[in-house]
């Protein structure tokens, strides 16, 4: 099995690497993209409160109903809340607000929003959404450590080395390369590319990425879905995904290993595994939460 890794080189950082396997089962069911929100959100959910059957509450910028009674159940992490849609005019109760979102990247290129982040989360309500709120807290840190690491602070919406734009292209895979050899290069939050890997998350996703990989650098919801699409749904070089390393206690060193395995774990390159695990002391710090143990592979 092909295991490729996306290089962003810069001036004078370090050379940050992502390594991504051609999706197979653990890809999730399809979804659809974000809709646009036409109605009015419902009043925030809060875990103390009781709803019954019928009850409405908003989380993440969506709606939400119960089917029955419920209470501390958080909308899109448990089968008691259907999803009603896209809302407007809610307010953000993601683990990490926007506030702390600009400290933790300050210099960041303006495309990397905080809504296209929060539009970004109905396409897997159960990430930071799992579990108690330090699991939640922990969650969405470990996920923008590796944002942060990966495009170097959200500085960079694709990958700069245009010499290797063509390596990305797998042309054993049955579908080719519809939007040419030079497309499907690394985009986004973690620097998302490979043309099996546009086509498989496209497809959970309800987009066609594998025609219109664009789509990554254009739409800062889509860039951040693919980005959470990998982190849910894909071991890669693991044996769990991200989201199952963090909400299953095994900590924050083995989403490094679903990231990037023996390249970097086991002792592949521990100054690499040292970076990461700074960022992701300083990004829980900023939000105020314990990183937990488990913090290298």
């Amino acid at each position: 099995m092909n295991r490729i890794k996306s290089v962003l080189t810069v001036l004078s950082a370090v050379i940050a690497t992502t390594a991504f396997l051609p999706a197979a089962a653990t890809a999730a069911p399809a979804t659809t993209a974000a809709p646009a929100a036409t109605e009015r959100c419902a009043p925030l959910w809060s875990s103390s409160t009781a709803y019954t059957a019928g009850g409405t509450a908003s989380h993440h910028g969506r709606n939400w109903t119960a089917k029955w009674w419920t209470q501390n159940e958080n909308p899109g992490a448990t089968t008691v809340w259907a999803d009603a849609g896209a809302c407007t005019g809610g307010v953000s109760d993601f683990a990490i607000s926007e506030a702390e979102f600009d400290r933790i990247f300050p210099d960041r290129d303006p495309f990397y929003t905080y809504q296209g982040l929060i539009d970004a989360l109905h396409a897997y309500p159960r990430f930071a959404n799992t579990g108690t709120e330090v699991m939640r807290s922990r969650e969405a840190a470990a996920f923008l450590t590796h944002a942060d690491f990966e495009s170097v602070g959200l500085q960079y919406v694709k990958e700069i080395n245009e010499a290797n734009y063509w390596i990305k292209c797998d042309y054993s895979q049955p579908f080719g390369c519809p939007a040419g050899q030079s497309a499907y290069y690394g985009r986004g939050p973690i620097m998302f590319s490979w043309n099996f890997n546009y086509k498989a998350a496209g497809d959970a996703l309800g987009l066609d990425l594998l025609n219109d990989p664009w789509l990554v650098e254009q739409d800062p919801s889509v860039a951040w879905q693919t980005a959470l699409w990998y982190w849910n749904t894909q071991n890669g070089p693991g044996t769990m995904t991200s989201h199952e390393a963090m909400v299953g206690g095994a900590g924050f060193g083995e989403t490094i290993r679903s990231l990037n395995g023996a390249l970097e774990c086991d002792g592949g390159n521990p100054d690499s595994v040292r970076a990461r695990v700074e960022k992701y002391e300083r990004i829980t710090g900023i939000i105020g939460t314990d990183p937990g143990p488990g913090l290298t592979c």
